[in-house]
């Protein structure tokens, strides 16, 4: 990809990064505050959208 797009695709990336982790500690906070248990759907999907939106940041921080 050329300047200007390769620019405006990493800081997207890099967004929806944080976005997802910012997600996934919210469904972590508000199902641990609704008194939901460790293997409850909301702990296991925030922490898939922890993984993912860590994994996804460091391997957009490390290529650049």
């Amino acid at each position: 990809m050329p300047g200007p797009e390769r620019n405006v695709y990493r800081s997207s990336t890099r967004t929806l990064s944080a976005v997802m982790l910012l997600l996934g500690v919210a469904m972590l906070i508000s199902t641990l505050a609704r008194g939901g248990g460790v293997l409850s759907i909301g702990v296991i999907m925030g922490l898939l959208f922890l993984a993912a939106g860590g994994g996804r940041l460091y391997v957009s921080l490390k290529g650049s």
